[in-house]
């Protein structure tokens, strides 16, 4: 399980993905907020993330990284239109993470092929399984 301050830099890490296109909409701010419920990070120190985010810290765990992409990725489909500003953040994101160049770039090519670019867990998990094997 992960402890307090990767809880808290997870959610630094998503609200500043929510902040690419400058506001945040309201759909995304209710994402993030149970995002913050799940990791059970008080709605307090959750909107304090925005005006003072937590440094990064890297998740040890290739199974939690993996989980974190898929919230981004969540993140980033809650919008309308996805920007290729918001495409090349996420992929950067997930980099960053120590995910596999390839799998993120499967990962994003797919997405079209699922109702609402919604990719299911399974099959996120099975990407990432081949590159980590």
């Amino acid at each position: 399980m992960i402890n307090r301050v990767e809880k808290l830099s997870l959610l630094s890490e998503m609200i500043a993905f929510a902040q690419t296109d400058a506001s945040i909409k309201s759909i995304e701010y209710k994402f993030l907020l149970g995002v913050a419920k799940q990791l059970e990070i008080c709605q307090e120190d959750f909107d304090y993330l925005f005006e003072f985010p937590v440094t990064y810290v890297h998740l040890k765990s290739h199974s939690e990284r993996i989980v974190q992409f898929h919230r981004l990725v969540l993140l980033m489909n809650l919008g309308q239109h996805m920007s290729n500003k918001e495409l090349v953040k996420l992929h950067n994101f997930g980099l960053r993470m120590g995910l596999g160049h390839e799998s993120i770039n499967r990962v994003l090519d797919l997405m079209d092929s699922f109702p609402n670019k919604i990719v299911p867990p399974d099959f996120l998990i099975d990407i990432f399984k081949v590159q980590y094997n």
